[in-house]
């Protein structure tokens, strides 16, 4: 074991990774991660010399429980080693940061947004829509969402067609109708158990916030990136800006570690987003990014997505490691 490893925490237990039922006693997590401070002499972790930042993506009940509304197969098992490297390197860790997928009932790709050409059927989970599906009134917006949304139903299918176009332009994912998921208020959307306790010991221990980011509350553009939206301007020309300072503060870290799921999705393509930006900036910062490929998994039916994504951040010279490998025999990794 490396002198930067640490061992996991005896209230550990893999089996509560991803239990939904139980309570975080969060008053006995201060004081085993008071007592881990002073066992392992941690330090705050503003002091830190080299800023590690690790980015969770989207480590929720509604992709990562089997109970799930849209259960990414392997999640679960992906949760656990997330956990267990947090543990593991909590003493070098700066900052963690998680996302949240987080949605009402009306939002642009669930079934409610739609309904059929007799207005009285909506598109079932994972249908594909296209603009020409939307040109041709195989669906349409529906009146209910248009007043959910406090819009005119005139000005909804503008929005519809704009937005269908534009991912086409784009050469982005033709709009799909998901299931019903991260729903705000629901226990879909929290983060797994074992997670949220993880991080919060993290806190604690180390003196670091930490960071949740929302993503998915604006109901006519999807966010498949925790960076931005598919689509940054509605028909009417109202903007839908990217969040840059979160952007930044990510490109500040001297290592970006990243997991989450789902790899053919959220994953792909907030670190697309990244990488755009990275090769606008410099190339070279990619090499400071190193991305879990055994803390994520596909979508069933898109793993061809999620590979071709991943081989094409490894050429741009970021790095792919395993979170059960030493940290410091990665490649690139700086001297700690």
């Amino acid at each position: 074991m490396s002198t930067i490893e640490l061992p996991l925490p005896g209230f550990y237990d893999p089996a509560n990774v991803v239990d939904d039922s139980r309570w975080i006693k969060f008053s006995k997590l201060l004081q085993a991660a008071t007592e881990w401070r002073i066992a392992h002499q941690l330090k705050a972790a503003v002091g830190d010399r080299t800023k590690i930042g690790l980015l969770l993506i989207d480590n929720q009940n509604t992709f990562c429980h089997p109970n799930g509304e849209l259960f990414v197969a392997g999640a679960d098992e992906d949760s656990r080693r997330v956990v267990e490297f947090v543990y593991r390197y909590l003493g070098i860790i700066t900052d963690i940061h998680c996302t949240l997928d987080t949605h009402r009932a009306f939002a642009v790709f669930h079934p409610t947004f739609l309904v059929n050409e007799a207005g009285n059927g909506h598109p079932d989970p994972f249908t594909a829509v296209s603009l020409q599906d939307i040109k041709d009134g195989v669906w349409r917006a529906s009146p209910f969402m248009a007043s959910a949304l406090k819009s005119n139903l005139v000005s909804a299918q503008a929005q519809l067609e704009h937005y269908t176009a534009e991912l086409e332009k784009a050469g982005r994912y033709q709009l799909m109708i998901w299931p019903f998921h991260g729903m705000l208020g629901d226990k879909g959307h929290n983060l797994v158990s074992g997670l949220f306790e993880a991080c919060t010991f993290h806190a604690m221990a180390r003196g670091a916030q930490t960071g949740i980011q929302i993503k998915g509350l604006n109901p006519w553009v999807e966010e498949y990136s925790i960076l931005g939206p598919e689509v940054t301007k509605l028909a009417d020309g109202t903007g839908v800006p990217r969040r840059t300072e979160f952007l930044q503060q990510l490109l500040d870290y001297d290592v970006l570690i990243i997991g989450g799921q789902a790899k053919s999705h959220c994953v792909a393509w907030t670190i697309d987003d990244l990488l755009r930006d990275i090769l606008a900036r410099d190339p070279q910062l990619a090499k400071k990014v190193y991305i879990l490929e055994d803390c994520t998994s596909p979508v069933t039916g898109f793993e061809a997505q999620g590979e071709d994504a991943f081989e094409r951040f490894r050429k741009a010279g970021m790095h792919l490691v395993k979170s059960t490998d030493p940290i410091n025999t990665w490649p690139d990794f700086p001297v700690l």
